[in-house]
């Protein structure tokens, strides 16, 4: 797979002040992953006979140091996005670190989206916090005493964040999907040796997840965010759709700039 191409798209998603083209890059470079990922699926069905096929492997990212409260978004962003390129995901208890399971090739798309959009959604976030807007708006809070009672608050500096985060992730989702299911749907009539573009992507995936069960030593399940959020309509989710759908990087350097964004 050509990392180079899909880091030069997400440059340019961060070179252009037009919204449009930002989105358009961003799912390029999900749908170059994509196809990279078929083409590599296919080549493995065709010479399977002939040679030893690559394996699954696993890698241990870290998030951030503990207690950093965007640990959790940034934990989300990441699944979102390993999700999308068929890797599997434990996370520590903490949400300080994740290990990815998955092919080489699906592991380094997934590896170098995330250090792209885990950087836009803080310093995004941060310019929408440094504006103000959200001092004024109000969030969807649901109660954990009384039923699961739902009410409006006034956002603080951490909800709004929180509100940022969640709907930047979703929208995340939303778009990587799309280029992935574009692509996905153009394989579905290829044939390598009499097998279809969905058998070679239902063994790649039946082949991750044995060796996900196989290999993986956690224990239940990620709780995930647990703040007050959990509903927002306002500006500050708005603010987080938006640059989701834009992708526009302002630095793009590696995650050791989040350390002063986060609070």
């Amino acid at each position: 797979m050509n990392l180079d191409r899909i880091a030069a798209l997400l440059a340019k998603a961060e070179r252009t002040d037009n919204h449009a083209e930002a989105e358009a890059y961003l799912m390029k470079a999900q749908a170059l992953a994509t196809a990279a990922s078929i083409d590599l699926a296919f080549a493995r069905a065709r010479t399977h006979t002939r040679q030893q096929p690559a394996s699954p492997q696993s890698r241990t990212r870290t998030i951030g140091d503990k207690g950093k409260r965007a640990n959790v978004h940034l934990v989300s962003l990441f699944i979102v996005i390993a999700h999308v390129n068929d890797c599997q995901v434990d996370v520590a208890s903490d949400s300080t670190f994740v290990i990815s399971y998955g092919m080489p090739e699906d592991l380094d798309a997934a590896e170098t989206l995330f250090a792209s959009l885990a950087v836009q959604m803080t310093t995004s976030a941060q310019g929408w916090l440094s504006q103000g807007i959200w001092r004024s708006e109000t969030y969807v809070s649901t109660s954990r005493s009384g039923f699961g009672r739902r009410q409006r608050k006034p956002h603080t500096a951490q909800t709004a964040r929180a509100a940022f985060y969640r709907a930047f992730v979703q929208r995340i989702h939303e778009r990587l999907s799309q280029a992935r299911d574009e692509v996905r749907q153009a394989s579905q009539g290829q044939e390598v040796a009499g097998t279809t573009g969905a058998l070679v992507l239902r063994a790649k995936d039946d082949q991750v997840r044995a060796f996900h069960q196989a290999t993986s030593a956690a224990r239940g399940g990620w709780s995930g965010y647990a703040g007050a959020v959990r509903g927002d309509n306002g500006g500050s989710a708005e603010a987080g759709r938006r640059a989701a759908s834009s992708a526009q990087l302002r630095e793009h350097r590696g995650l050791k700039q989040r350390s002063q964004l986060e609070r």
